[in-house]
């Protein structure tokens, strides 16, 4: 098992329990607030980004992960501990399995296993469609078990819109030529020691590569909802 795969695992485990921690103490405000402090460091990254690359399209992108980050942001802040859970089992249930899955069996079933080669090229047919499969029967268990099925059932789109909002970030990335969201500012001593907080350190991404999805899955679910 490489490195890379460990730090993702350790990482993954330590921020989910922080996040049920937050979740349920004083009435989810230090999760709100850990969330709010996430989205603030992924726009620093974010804004980094035209150290490498500026342009006309390049900044129409960055708006755009602005507001997924700040409407992510806003969605966080209004929702009910309840709804927040079809968030954490559909997003980053999909992430977690998805890269698990991929690992394990990308290649093995489909021989040209790169659905998405021009965008995200380590993403496997394997990984993206047992990763949906895996967020939408966990968030359709929550549903059952909360009877709500009728009423709650667009958080089944919770999977869908992770893949999409991770994907938008990978395009984003390619167009700046960055690998990482943070491999420009953690050269910087501050940020090198905060980004350790998300496994930023290793290699594989800092605070916008993790909250990528949250983000555009929050910002359309808020859309949605308000229609």
């Amino acid at each position: 098992m490489d490195r890379n795969f460990k730090v993702r695992v350790t990482v993954g485990v330590s921020m989910f329990i922080i996040a049920l921690i937050g979740l349920y103490t004083f009435n989810s405000v230090p999760f709100k607030l850990i969330y709010g402090f996430c989205s603030l460091i992924a726009l620093i990254e974010l804004f980094s980004f035209f150290k490498r690359k500026s342009g006309g399209l390049n900044l129409f992108l960055t708006i755009l992960e602005v507001v997924f980050l700040a409407w992510g942001t806003i969605f966080v802040a209004h929702t009910d501990v309840d709804y927040f859970w079809y968030i954490i089992l559909g997003v980053p249930g999909y992430d977690i399995f998805a890269y698990l899955f991929g690992k394990l069996f990308g290649g093995k079933v489909f021989k040209k296993s790169r659905p998405f080669p021009h965008i995200s090229k380590n993403k496997t047919w394997e990984g993206t469609i047992l990763g949906l499969t895996m967020a939408i029967g966990l968030v359709t268990l929550k549903m059952a078990i909360n009877g709500s099925f009728e009423t709650d059932w667009i958080y089944l789109l919770c999977g869908p819109l992770a893949l999409m909002g991770d994907l938008f970030e990978s395009f984003l990335k390619r167009k700046f030529d960055v690998k990482d969201s943070n491999e420009i500012v953690i050269k910087n001593p501050i940020f090198n020691k905060l980004e350790m907080l998300v496994g930023g350190s290793e290699g594989h991404g800092g605070f916008l590569d993790r909250i990528d999805s949250t983000a555009f899955a929050c910002t359309i679910l808020l859309i949605i909802s308000s229609l």
